[in-house]
């Protein structure tokens, strides 16, 4: 019997793939994302397809897969997966939980940091030239003391709860889906709270929560209003979470201390999009759980899942 096949339409580490060919017929093409018609046809005699956030596993390429299984998805949001539709075709969909956690943390770690001391981190220029701003960067605030809130408290929140309160900070969250009697929120280091008493109370806010219809637009401009003047706002969950004209407008106003978006509502970001020349704002293209440990990490994990949904 010929083994399976298997397409893979984004990058992935490169071991991951090597490992998968050794067992299937794998067709790696990196590049078939960008290509709808070349897509379409690879997909159309395969068992299993792996992705990760810019291919859109629906409409008229997921019908075009008509042996297709399992879906393995290179992350852990899976927006741009009809999961309705593979549930209807029995197609098993494959995310990588958990494996670029750390990574996800760590960035909503350092960008606090960075956020909170200001413009010191953006020095090097000044001082090289032989120019001396000590006074105009005196201004920075340390995260040690500072309160974090979480919207959202699931694994990725957790982890970033460890790290907070490890550096002294102090944590608090708000997740409907858990109990406030839950052991975790001890163990972890963090008070449950409200939504809008997150809002008011936290010096940093990050998102945690999946893009749903109900969480689309939470940080709306009432509630980005709601917060403490000069807190913080880090969003690497999912664009359309936070209205982002209400978020540039809080910022140009300086209600906002400032801003860290890695996810947007249309990716890439159009020319004249709200988000130009924003003070404040540090904008990164989708990477707050990219890193090399989190590719390793992510694509074997996938890998070893594919392969063993596809022997059963």
């Amino acid at each position: 019997m010929s083994p399976a096949r298997i397409v893979i339409s984004e990058s992935m580490d490169t071991p991951a793939v090597e490992r998968l060919r050794a067992r299937f017929d794998v067709d790696y093409r990196p590049a078939l994302v960008d290509d709808a018609a070349a897509l379409a046809n690879a997909v159309a005699d395969v068992d299993a397809w792996i992705v990760r956030n810019r291919t859109q596993v629906s409409g008229a390429t997921l019908a075009a897969a008509r042996r297709l299984r399992v879906v393995g998805r290179l992350g852990v949001g899976l927006d741009n997966i009809d999961v309705e539709a593979c549930e209807a075709r029995a197609i098993t969909v494959i995310p990588a939980t958990g494996a670029n956690a750390e990574s996800v943390a760590e960035y909503v770690i350092a960008t606090a940091m960075m956020m909170l001391r200001g413009a010191a981190y953006r020095s090097t220029a000044a001082v090289a030239a032989g120019r001396w701003p000590r006074q105009m960067l005196a201004q920075g605030r340390e995260l040690s003391g500072k309160v974090l809130g979480l919207v959202g408290f699931g694994g990725i929140g957790q982890i970033t709860a460890r790290k907070a309160n490890a550096l002294g900070m102090r944590v608090i969250a708000c997740d409907n889906a858990v109990d406030p009697s839950a052991a975790l929120w001890r163990e972890n280091g963090t008070k449950p709270v409200s939504l809008d008493a997150l809002l008011a109370e936290s010096d940093v806010v990050s998102l945690h929560v999946p893009l749903t219809p109900q969480t689309r637009g939470l940080l709306n401009a009432g509630r980005l209003e709601l917060m403490k003047r000069g807190a913080m706002l880090v969003n690497t969950a999912r664009g359309g979470i936070v209205d982002e004209l209400a978020l540039a407008k809080a910022l140009h106003e300086g209600r906002l201390g400032g801003a860290a978006i890695d996810v947007f509502d249309d990716e890439p970001l159009k020319a004249g999009n709200s988000l130009v020349d924003v003070p404040n704002l540090i904008l990164t293209p989708h990477i707050a759980g990219v890193t090399q440990e989190a590719n390793e990490r992510v694509s074997a994990l996938v890998a070893d899942r594919v392969a063993a949904a596809l022997a059963r």
